[in-house]
């Protein structure tokens, strides 16, 4: 065998590794006996040793130096493998083994400090996490990632190629457009009312398989499950979705199903070939979020398909208040400073992200120490939303990220929404017709267009890449911003 296939097939065999990590990770959330919390940690830590012993393997460098790739593809996959080469050599395999552990038994933490509204429970566990994840930044900073700023080289492993500087740059230029949004939207009359009512669990569920389907979920590689935080799991032929129900809130079910479907259809839709290569899972965190974002809310938020939603509804759960499909349309956009970043509106939603940024960069940086942060988030909670916060599961132990390590991660849902309203705009131009579809509870259109556009390609395309083929052009904030301001000044009259 030459060089290339010997290390294509070592790769195929470490991406399979990786997709057990990954279901273990799924099992802990939705199945998983809260009392094997301990020994999960064992377990993760064991397979993260020896999925970094393969990522750090000298055999690798070396095929690295002498393959040859037979194509573009082959080219591309090379590329990445370098690079997740070169940043596992950067980071102890004892570090990385310890951040598996710690992280999963943190997870658990978490949870309990959330339902208990008890930040003193979580602190000593996020201390730990942040101080492994800043080691781990420094080692990466060290070998040259990240131009040699922790932060960034932690964001590199979510985005690659963008830098905290530049998401910086594009939340500035956001920021005045959203804050002044908001304040037109709030200082308008007749704001629509939120649902009230009772939506029991089996019907949502029911409901949110309906969803899934209409959105091409392809449910013979996956499955839905309830999970305290929503999310996707897999990819290739085995996908599966997250969702969660709170009978007094039915589009927390509704949105999260059609979010998480987003991620889910990326990763069903990566061509075949690419099946357990480099190439065969979504090639960033942002792109990713475009999809989820893009279905959940120019989509799965639109007029025409809230007409069908409507419908479907009264049909399941009879009448629930709202008589007409636009007054519906109207209370599923409605605009409200509100706790819950997962249940933002579209106009506060970037809002929530930009907080979490800063607060990250400041953790980093050295600013703000772990035991200031409630404070920290409080404070500039009250400033940014005009609320202070009530409790801190509506604070900073909402979210699930930092329990896991995840730093870097936050900005890219943001980078998501600005993917997705370059998508839309160029969709909408392609297929004029869409709404017709949607408002027959039909989203495969677009669904079809995102695949031949985007999701088909995996990892081939770099991030900036993918929006520029896409569109036509580099990704801006630009058609974003013009949405909301459409969408939310025709609701509201402004």
């Amino acid at each position: 065998m030459s060089a290339f296939q010997d290390l294509m097939a070592f790769q195929r065999e470490t991406e399979a590794l990786a997709q057990i990590a990954g279901r273990l990770g799924w099992d802990q959330e939705t199945v998983m006996p809260s009392g094997a919390a301990h020994q999960r940690g064992e377990e993760m830590a064991a397979i993260e040793g020896v999925l970094h012993a393969r990522r750090t393997d000298p055999r690798v460098g070396e095929w690295l130096s002498r393959a040859e790739a037979p194509d573009a593809a082959g080219t591309r996959a090379l590329a990445l493998i370098a690079r997740t080469y070169g940043r596992n050599a950067a980071v102890p395999g004892s570090l990385a083994s310890e951040t598996a552990r710690v992280t999963s038994v943190a997870q658990g933490i978490w949870a309990e400090a959330r339902a208990r509204n008890d930040v003193a429970h979580f602190l000593p566990t996020l201390e730990r996490v942040v101080a492994l994840v800043h080691e781990k930044g420094q080692a990466l900073a060290a070998a040259g990632y990240g131009g040699g700023d922790p932060y960034d080289a932690l964001l590199d492993d979510y985005e690659p190629e963008a830098t905290a500087a530049g998401i910086a740059a594009i939340f500035d230029r956001m920021r005045p457009r959203l804050v002044a949004l908001r304040e037109r939207i709030l200082g308008a009359d007749g704001h629509p009312t939120p649902l009230a009512g009772h939506f029991a669990e089996a019907r949502q569920l029911g409901l949110a398989r309906d969803l899934a389907t209409a959105f091409g979920y392809d449910w013979n590689r996956g499955r839905l499950d309830l999970a305290v935080h929503p999310f996707s799991s897999g990819s290739g032929n085995d996908v599966r979705i997250t969702t969660r129900v709170v009978e007094a809130e039915p589009f927390n079910c509704v949105y999260s199903t059609i979010h998480e479907v987003g991620h889910a259809a990326y990763e069903q839709a990566i061509d075949q070939t690419y099946l357990m290569t480099p190439l065969g899972a979504g090639v960033s965190m942002g792109v990713h979020e475009s999809q989820s974002r893009i279905y959940e809310n120019q989509l799965g938020r639109s007029r025409a398909f809230t007409r069908w939603l409507h419908g479907q509804m009264h049909a399941i759960f009879g009448d629930f208040g709202v008589s007409s499909a636009e007054d519906f349309y109207r209370t599923v956009n409605r605009v409200q400073s509100g706790f819950i970043r997962t249940e933002a509106d579209e106009v506060h939603y970037n809002l929530h992200i930009m907080m979490r940024f800063d607060l990250e960069r400041a953790l980093f940086s050295g600013g703000l120490a772990v035991a200031d942060l409630e404070d920290a988030w409080n404070t500039r909670f009250a400033s940014d939303f005009g609320i202070a916060v009530d409790k801190p599961a509506h604070g900073m132990l909402q979210d699930v990220h930092w329990s896991v390590g995840l730093f870097g991660y936050f900005p890219t849902y943001a980078l998501g929404n600005v993917y997705a309203g370059c998508l839309h705009r160029a969709l909408r131009a392609d297929l004029p017709g869409l709404d017709e579809s949607l408002a027959q509870g039909d989203a495969l259109p677009a669904t079809e267009w995102l695949r031949e556009k985007v999701q088909r390609y995996g990892g081939l395309h770099t991030p900036a890449e993918v929006i520029a083929r896409s569109t036509g052009a580099a990704p801006t904030e630009g058609p974003l911003l013009d949405y909301l301001e459409a969408k939310f000044g025709a609701i509201y009259g402004l």
